[in-house]
């Protein structure tokens, strides 16, 4: 069992007896506690300031000597994390390069020309190294980025439970330290891809007597042991994303705690500002190349099996790529209600992709995450039950058929159950305007009566002793 202290150390962490990792690379092999490099690392230090030609330039050279379509999947992105063009962005020591966020488009450019494949970035997965970069030990990010990259490990983010969706800060899942690790038991629900899932980011209860954001722990759990339960959730569109998962003294050893008992919501915090950046309307989705090689059937096998529980994410944000063309295919076009309805859309979409882009701008200049994930989370979800309207006016009742009968072989009728799933997922709608009113209006914050108060204290719909 590994950890990110010296072996057989651990130190007490604030206001618990539970031992946490320390933050330290005196763990790590001697080749990597000195700058953390590794075998085959062929990035140089930069000795002057990047600029968009000598990245250019750099990438293409580098792609030029590397890319096969003959190479394995994960051979390949072993290399790009090797090389650190895979995320640029990223810091060397973590199988990046260090290069601003302004840059990284350059990069995306040159893959996008040659035709190259980039490192797993669709999914929670993401979002687990987003996080694990943000607060993780050295030892997590040894042990995750690499296999997050490299797409051979699945995620997925237990957060929710059935009495606490919006109120996450509320979560009743217990996590008591017995022994020498955590052992978790509860429920979480709505947990996308939890089925196929290697490890799953918890948010869990680890002390009670404390106010509700104060009590909280976030932990990596291995979601392939015993204690784990999966029930997949079937859909009113048809899909089976989702799932209940269900523990029965699932453990955790101590060194998968991330960051300090009690700071689990700034943890989870971090995880959802990603999320919800990730919701605006510059989302894209993964689609398979038709191109010839062995690389690119690796990666249709991926996408046909890992990211099938995503396949219906297109239609829950609305398409309004298919507005115009079923306007000018059945006639619709020239009626001047619906004309207006279409115009109305597109401004609005647009619009919603200048914000998004001036967001993703100051990303670029090194701002951190902050509110403007929940202003694009929640003008996407406006505009994908704006295009749901429109398709209606467009179709009329054959949008409400499904299967091959209906228009587009039923991608209408999906269009219009699965778009109300954008205003409930990674926070509802009220809650991006109650981020957006206290953080960005400065507005006073709703009363609450049991922020203040120990969360065994406070009255809820799940009884836990």
């Amino acid at each position: 069992m590994a950890a990110s202290a010296s072996p057989g150390t651990t130190t007490p962490t604030s206001g618990s007896n539970a031992p946490r990792a320390r933050k330290s690379c005196s763990a790590m092999p001697t080749s990597i506690a000195s700058g953390c490099s590794r075998p085959g690392d062929t990035r140089r230090p930069l000795m002057s300031e990047p600029t968009e030609d000598t990245v250019r330039a750099e990438v293409r050279a580098w792609l030029e000597a590397n890319w096969s379509p003959d190479l394995g999947l994960v051979d390949w992105r072993n290399k790009l994390a090797d090389s650190g063009w895979g995320v640029p962005h990223w810091p060397k020591k973590w199988y990046g390069r260090d290069l601003p966020e302004a840059l990284v488009p350059v990069v995306d450019d040159e893959f996008r020309r040659i035709g190259a494949i980039g490192v797993a970035k669709a999914g929670i997965r993401t979002l687990a190294a987003a996080t694990i970069l943000a607060h993780g030990t050295d030892f997590h990010k040894e042990k995750y980025l690499r296999r997050i990259l490299t797409g051979e490990d699945t995620w997925c983010q237990l957060f929710s439970e059935p009495g606490s969706g919006s109120d996450l800060a509320g979560a009743v899942t217990r996590a008591d330290f017995k022994g020498n690790h955590w052992v978790i038991n509860g429920q979480k629900v709505w947990t996308t891809s939890a089925h196929k899932a290697h490890w799953g980011l918890l948010l869990a209860r680890a002390n009670w007597d404390v106010a509700k954001h104060k009590g909280l722990a976030y932990f990596i759990l291995d979601m392939k042991q015993p204690g784990v339960e999966v029930h997949p959730l079937r859909q009113m569109n048809g899909h089976a994303s989702f799932n209940q998962v269900f523990f029965t003294d699932a453990i955790v050893e101590p060194e998968f705690l991330v960051s300090d008992v009690g700071d689990g919501w700034k943890v989870a915090t971090t995880t959802l500002m990603h999320e919800r950046r990730g919701a605006d309307s510059l989302r894209s989705w993964a689609t398979a190349s038709d191109r010839k090689g062995r690389i690119y059937e690796e990666e249709r096998a991926e996408i046909a099996t890992t990211m099938e529980p995503y396949k219906w994410y297109p239609q829950r944000a609305g398409r309004v790529d298919l507005v115009l063309e079923r306007a000018k295919a059945t006639g619709k076009i020239k009626d001047p209600v619906v004309r207006q309805d279409i115009a109305k859309l597109l401004i609005m979409a647009k619009t919603a992709e200048w914000t998004a882009r001036r967001a993703r701008a100051a990303q670029e200049l090194g701002r951190p995450q902050g509110p403007e994930g929940s202003l694009g989370k929640l003008v996407s979800s406006h505009v994908a039950r704006a295009a749901a309207r429109v398709h209606t006016h467009i179709d009329g009742a054959n949008a409400l058929l499904s299967g091959e009968d209906g228009t587009l072989g039923g991608v209408i009728a999906e269009i219009l159950v699965s778009v109300p799933g954008g205003s409930i997922a990674g926070g509802t709608d009220e809650i991006q305007r109650n981020i957006i009113s206290e953080r960005v209006l400065g507005m006073p914050k709703e009363p609450s009566v049991d922020t203040n108060k120990p969360f065994r204290d406070v009255p809820r719909n799940i009884v836990s002793s």
